[in-house]
């Protein structure tokens, strides 16, 4: 029985303890700011052809994932998160976490996705991407070290090649659904 339910009890166990503090620490100032330098960084890594992968933490905690990573608990920055991504620094590898509007950490592990429809053009920061939104409300953000391209996932729902205006508007308005 555990084998055959193991993905919904992997979820079951996610969504536990789920808290809705990030909302209401945050106004909507707090988070132009911060998206606009989520946007800023993503947007100088695609340029760079330097790979990133970002979780905003929205109900459900990701905290198993911040306790695979290195703690940083930094204000959100578009210079820090660059830095986090440069190619041999020892956190580039894996996801950072933003959790109550701070890099929460970076260096984190998160689940692959097991889905086999996924088009092969898709890497490994894609698939973790969908992976956990499978067992999550998070919203992921991609930047891919090989097209240049950024993604969102929310939702289980992969956006692709979007620009940063894109990119903050659908950010918001999956933040807007969560506060609604």
């Amino acid at each position: 029985i555990l084998i055959i339910f193991h993905p919904e009890i992997r979820q079951g166990l996610a969504r536990l303890g789920q808290r809705h503090l990030f909302a209401s620490l945050l106004g909507e100032e707090d988070w132009d700011r911060i998206l606009k330098e989520i946007c800023k960084a993503v947007e100088n890594l695609s340029k760079q052809k330097i790979g990133a992968l970002i979780a905003i933490e929205k109900n459900d905690p990701l905290t198993a994932y911040i306790d695979s990573g290195v703690s940083i608990d930094g204000r959100v920055s578009s210079d820090l998160i660059e830095t986090i991504f440069t190619p041999n620094s020892l956190l580039h590898d894996g996801g950072l976490v933003i959790q109550q509007g701070r890099i929460a950490a970076a260096g984190c592990l998160f689940p692959l996705t097991d889905k086999p429809e996924l088009n092969r053009m898709f890497g490994t920061r894609h698939r973790a991407a969908l992976g956990l939104s499978e067992e999550s409300d998070a919203v992921i953000i991609i930047v891919s070290e090989e097209r240049q391209d950024i993604s969102l996932v929310y939702g289980g729902r992969l956006y692709k090649d979007l620009g940063c205006e894109e990119l903050f508007s659908k950010i918001k308005e999956s933040i807007k659904k969560q506060n609604a």
